[in-house]
């Protein structure tokens, strides 16, 4: 792609990050995405649910059907006096562009609308059809974004052939990373109950803490599975423990323990119940556990779409892109529904949820150049 596709990306993502989409408000983000489909023959669809707004937009009815996800909202920019400029005035600066929402995801959002500007203008009569997932709902409850789109298409019996998502995948070098999988994650906020009493007199109380101190331990120390070849190892970890009202001289009649699982593919959610529980049961706890199934884990192998994102990669970049499972959940979790074959592809996420995000700003040019190889070769031109 030629050096003068970069002030397209590069205008089209300031234009994102100047609209204040803290989640789960798009603030306009998504109209100004369809307005540029539209003009490329895409019919635009806008699915609200609990007040989210989400964009399905579509170009052709053939298949296969290549899917371009990404979401419009950001995290909250945390105290504006400790940017070095304002985060929701994009700015450049010694070659990067700063604004929250930079490297995660507005500029993977503009490098798409630009490679299919430029793909569709070179092959106007490429097979298949394109269509964009655009939510607002991605770094909140994310109950009403993706989810609400996939639901949709499953109910119309529509389904994905492909699907790029644009989270920032990058380590240390565009294209040095791409994600063809995802760990699950399995919540609970565990209930241990004790008898609330005096600290001097510990006969006539049972303090709770004491008590699933030791089942904490073993928990910490238990090896849930070895992994496979494609996940690493199923991790446990304590987020929080909360117990007693403040007060030094009185034993807590409770304590609140919550958790998480990443868990790899040779784990079931009902296995790891059942082990975690078998393990408070065995230290004689009086407990409740309530859970959260916040993602199953999902897994592209070494075919169609995985080739062609490595071969586009390294025609542009003359990267041997890694693939990966790791890090936490991204909304391809419920695109791998309905859809074979996702992953992930982006710029370099050293700097989300961070205080002065940025990318460098001669990666948005080459960024749109993978996406648009990557669509010439899911979609030649037709004989």
């Amino acid at each position: 792609m030629s050096a003068s596709t970069q002030e397209p990306v590069l205008a089209l993502a300031e234009a994102l990050i100047a609209r204040r989409s803290v989640t789960p408000d798009d603030a306009g983000c998504q109209e100004l995405i369809a307005e540029r489909l539209q003009r490329l023959g895409f019919v635009c669809e806008t699915i609200e649910r609990g007040g989210v707004r989400n964009l399905w937009a579509r170009r052709g009815s053939s298949a296969p059907l290549v899917c371009l996800a990404g979401h419009t909202d950001v995290v909250p920019s945390g105290p504006p006096e400790r940017w070095q400029s304002d985060p929701f005035t994009p700015t450049r600066r010694d070659g990067r562009l700063y604004g929250r929402g930079a490297a995660d995801m507005k500029s993977s959002l503009a490098a798409f609308v630009v490679a299919v500007e430029d793909f569709v203008a070179a092959h106007p009569r490429h097979a298949g059809s394109i269509a964009f997932l655009v939510t607002a709902d991605e770094e909140g409850d994310a109950v009403d974004g993706t989810v609400a789109v996939v639901e949709t298409l499953r109910a119309r019996g529509e389904t994905i052939d492909y699907c790029v998502v644009g989270e920032p995948t990058a380590v240390f070098r565009l294209g040095d990373t791409v994600k063809n999988g995802r760990r699950g994650s399995l919540t609970g906020r565990l209930t241990v109950k004790g008898i609330q009493g005096h600290v001097a007199y510990p006969q006539l109380a049972r303090n709770p803490i004491h008590q699933v101190a030791p089942a904490l331990a073993e928990l910490a120390a238990t090896t849930w599975d070895a992994g496979d070849e494609y996940f690493p190892p199923t991790t446990w970890q304590v987020s929080n423990i909360h117990a007693g009202n403040g007060a030094g001289n009185v034993i807590p009649g409770s304590v609140e323990v919550l958790f998480n699982f990443r868990f790899a593919a040779v784990s079931t959610p009902e296995s790891l119940k059942a082990r975690l529980v078998a393990v408070l049961e065995r230290h004689g706890l009086d407990f409740e556990i309530v859970w959260t199934l916040g993602a199953r884990p999902f897994f592209t192998p070494r075919a169609t779409l995985v080739e062609a994102a490595l071969a586009a990669i390294r025609e542009e970049t003359g990267i041997d892109a890694e693939l990966s499972t790791t890090g936490g959940t991204s909304d391809g979790r419920f695109i791998a529904e309905i859809c074979p074959q996702v992953i992930e592809l982006g710029p370099v996420n050293e700097s989300i949820h961070k205080i002065d995000e940025n990318v460098a700003i001669a990666d948005l040019p080459r960024l749109a150049a993978v996406y648009r190889r990557l669509l010439e070769r899911l979609l030649p031109d037709h004989a």
